[in-house]
């Protein structure tokens, strides 16, 4: 990078950090201060707070590479969104304050039983802690191939510094951190959108951009087949996003967390309901993003693998030169045809749409083809060769066509981002261990002056292990979606417990905390014979939990009804 990308990076990043960290000395030496800001927060920080805890980096990185190789269809996973933040409002968010906790799974001891209650929270922490590992790694791995930045170090850093101002501040600086790192992020989304535009050929406009991509079949925004199979149909997302959605809001407690630093339950339900109805908007925003990176790439060459490791890699290659020849020609074959598809969609020249659109796919698969082709030619001479690389393509575009100054605005934004979804994820760490296991089990009477004390170096111990976890986060896919299958084994079952504790009055502990083992066996099962597309695993687990515990609280009361 340039000096001026790296001035830009850290005047951006400390300021912020700097910001939130004086803000959050505010907050009192106590358990209420540092895990829920003393609950003295509005509205706007509980909406962009909780924004900023699900958008993370691999939202900004993994997102825009999503929708550049298999199009729109991923806001489908959002469908179910505003429904479940309705249903949170009106049953979840009113019991919390009630009964003014500081972790969703203390209400669970409340209802059930003090097993059923550290049954969850580790059903909780196992993901939580996983994905704010793969959180962690996201941008670091992606940083350190582009920029050649060393993994290790970057992974180290960026914990560090997230570590170091949760241990500061606590909820309050997470809370403000967010603020500004949200604000940050969405001016960095719209500075790209503007400037990708501005880069096309001056004949093409946001209009032709999306009429092209429409023939290419990128603006497939809504599947309505019906498949337990397919990833994403308006089905998935409605029914088992709704679940997921539910399960994440509602009982996981990084966002739990953030929602009951509220002033009162309707700053909190104010906040989740515009988080309902503007996340779409911003997933449909961020997708088109990708969009538009896919069109830049119509008329300006793509590198073959945007992962520069293995780019590095296919230049060494013996008889790369061929296949690179080979690539050439049919870009800028594809490039004459696509340029005459927008002059007949532009002049109405209906008769020949159908046959131009019939020739770019044709020469999009030969595309495909050379690319299979290269990956072969690489791993018959045993050289690196990571054909999965969506999780670059949208940090590849910055760094190679984006000029000085914004590189280090956007990357700052990245990591920003990554900042944002991993403080939340130690506030939430530290809440579940501190106020369900440390506090209720093991020391029970102690000050409030020890229990902020305990609740530093509980965060200190988290940011360790996330960072050790972050270490062995490599080569995973599309890093948006380990993220949402690793929720996706336990959100269903946590849900069917608070459903139980919310809708089966009758029912007792010992029939929900086995009816949750049993399922998330199940779970992890159908997950590993791939029984079903991994969001309707939410609604196995959670239909599962409700149904076993209902038969099993039949059979007691037949049990105790014998003479």
């Amino acid at each position: 990078m340039h000096l001026l990308d790296w001035i830009v990076l850290l005047l951006t990043i400390g300021g912020i950090v700097l910001y939130g960290s004086w803000k959050g000395r505010e907050a009192k030496h106590s358990l209420k201060g540092f895990l829920l800001a003393d609950r003295e927060l509005p509205w706007y920080h509980i909406l962009l707070s909780v924004m900023a805890t699900q958008a993370s980096a691999i939202t900004f990185l993994s997102v825009p590479g999503q929708a550049y190789t298999d199009g729109m269809r991923f806001v489908q996973f959002y469908l179910g969104l505003p429904i479940a933040m309705i249903v949170l409002s009106v049953t979840f968010i009113p019991q919390y304050y009630q009964l003014k906790i500081f972790t969703a799974y203390q209400f669970l001891e409340e209802r059930f039983d003090s097993k059923t209650r550290i049954l969850t929270s580790f059903l909780f922490l196992i993901p939580r802690a996983l994905s704010t590992g793969v959180t962690i790694a996201a941008p670091s791995i992606i940083l350190s191939t582009l920029l050649g930045w060393d993994l290790t170090w970057t992974n180290c850093v960026t914990a560090a510094v997230v570590t170091f101002y949760c241990i500061f501040g606590g909820s309050k600086t997470i809370s403000y951190t967010q603020l500004l790192q949200m604000g940050v992020v969405l001016a960095g989304m719209v500075i790209a959108a503007i400037y990708i535009i501005q880069a096309l050929p001056q004949e093409i406009g946001m209009k032709e951009s999306l009429q092209l991509a429409g023939k290419m079949g990128k603006i497939n925004l809504i599947d309505w087949k019906f498949d337990i199979n397919n990833r994403y149909t308006i089905w998935s997302g409605i029914i088992g996003g709704f679940f997921l959605q539910l399960s994440y809001f509602g009982t996981d407690q990084s966002q739990v967390g953030r929602y009951l630093t509220g002033q009162t339950a309707n700053e909190s339900k104010k906040g989740l309901l515009l988080n309902g109805f503007l996340k779409i908007p911003m997933q449909f925003f961020i997708l088109l993003v990708g969009i538009l990176v896919f069109v830049f790439y119509q008329f300006n060459q793509a590198p073959l693998f945007f992962n520069k490791t293995t780019e590095l890699s296919w230049s060494t290659a013996k008889g790369h030169e061929a296949i690179d020849q080979e690539n050439k020609q049919i870009f800028n074959q594809k490039k004459q045809t696509e340029t005459a598809l927008i002059q007949a969609i532009s002049q109405e020249e209906t008769a020949k749409i159908p046959f131009l659109k019939s020739q770019i796919m044709d020469l999009h698969e030969q595309q495909a083809k050379v690319k299979e082709k290269a990956v072969t030619l690489l791993k018959s001479q045993n050289l690196k060769a990571e054909s999965q690389d969506t999780n670059y393509i949208f940090l590849r575009f910055i760094v190679d066509h984006l000029p000085i100054g914004l590189v280090g605005f956007l990357i700052a934004m990245i990591l920003l981002a990554s900042m944002g979804s991993m403080a939340s994820a130690f506030g939430s760490l530290t809440s579940t261990v501190m106020v369900d296991i440390y506090q209720r089990f093991i020391n029970q009477h102690a000050s409030n002056e020890h229990y902020w004390w305990s609740s530093k170096l509980v965060t200190l111990g988290w940011g360790i292990f996330c960072l050790v976890v972050a270490q062995f986060s490599v080569n995973m896919g599309s890093l948006i979606e380990v993220v949402n299958i690793l929720g996706s084994w336990f959100y269903g079952t946590i849900l069917g417990v608070f459903l139980c504790a919310f809708y089966l009055p009758k029912t007792q502990g010992s029939h929900v905390f086995w009816a949750a083992i049993i399922a998330e066996a199940f779970v992890i099962y159908a997950w590993k014979i791939d029984l079903m597309a991994f969001l309707w695993l939410n609604v196995l687990g959670c239909v599962m939990v409700v149904s076993l515990a209902f038969i099993f609280q039949g059979i007691g009361q037949l049990t105790k009804a014998k003479p």
